[in-house]
C-alpha cells in the first residue's frame, strides 16, 4: 500500500454508504459492466447505416482490444499478485458494495477492456464514441467506490487498455475479413460497400 492509493481510495470510496440510489447505480454498474458493454455493441451495430463498414469495423476492433487487454492482464496479475483494498485494508474501513472474489487487484480487468473498447473506437462514429467514452469513465470510477479496486489499478488498467487499442487500431486491415463476413451473416453489405471495397 502506498499514502496515494489509501487517501484517493478512502476519498472515493467513503462517498458510499450515504445514499442509496448512488450506491446502488454504481454497484450495478460495477458489476454489470460487461452485460453492459455486449448490449452496446449489439445495439450500435444495428443501429448504424447500412454504408457504415468503417463504423461496424470499430466495433470489431473493439472487441479485440478488450481481449487484447485481458490477456496483457492476465500476464501482469501472474507477475504482481496485488491484494484487493478490502483484503489489504483492516476490516470495517473499507465500504465494499459488491462480492468480489479476493484474487489479484492489479490491474482492473474491468477498466483494461472498457478503456480497450472505448479507445478503439476513437476517430469514428461521435455518438458512439462519446456514449462508450462516457459510460467507461463512470465504470472506472465506480471501481473504486464500490471498494474492489485501488486508484493506480484503474490508471493501470487505462493505459494497458489504450496500449491495446492502439496494437488492434494499427493492424485494422488484418480484421477486415471478420468484418466482412459478419456484414455477410446480417445481411448488412451496402451496394456502396461493395462498389467501394470489391473483393478486398
Amino acid at each position: 500500500m502506498n499514502p496515494f492509493d489509501v487517501t484517493v481510495f478512502h476519498a472515493i470510496n467513503n462517498l458510499a454508504g450515504h445514499v442509496s440510489w448512488l450506491d446502488m447505480f454504481f454497484a450495478f454498474v460495477s458489476q454489470y459492466s460487461p452485460e453492459i458493454y455486449a448490449l452496446l455493441f449489439i445495439v450500435f451495430w444495428f443501429s448504424l447505416p447500412r454504408s457504415q463498414f468503417e463504423g461496424r469495423h470499430s466495433l470489431i476492433l473493439a472487441v479485440f482490444s478488450a481481449i487484447l487487454a485481458l490477456c496483457i492482464n492476465v500476464i501482469i496479475s501472474h507477475i504482481w499478485a496485488r491484494p484487493r483494498p478490502f483484503v489489504a485494508l483492516p476490516h470495517g474501513t473499507v465500504h465494499q458494495l459488491i462480492p468480489h472474489a479476493p484474487d489479484a487487484s492489479f490491474p482492473s480487468d474491468h477498466g483494461s477492456g472498457g478503456t480497450a473498447i472505448a479507445s478503439a473506437t476513437w476517430g469514428k462514429n461521435k455518438w458512439i464514441n462519446r456514449i462508450l467514452t462516457t459510460f467507461t469513465a463512470i465504470m472506472l470510477f465506480s471501481r473504486i467506490y464500490t471498494g474492489v479496486h485501488w486508484p493506480t489499478d484503474i490508471l493501470g488498467s487505462i493505459v494497458v487498455g489504450l496500449f491495446s487499442s492502439w496494437i488492434i487500431r494499427k493492424y485494422s486491415r488484418l480484421f477486415y475479413p471478420i468484418t466482412k463476413i459478419l456484414l455477410r451473416i446480417f445481411h448488412l453489405q451496402s451496394q456502396h460497400y461493395k462498389e467501394s471495397h470489391g473483393n478486398k
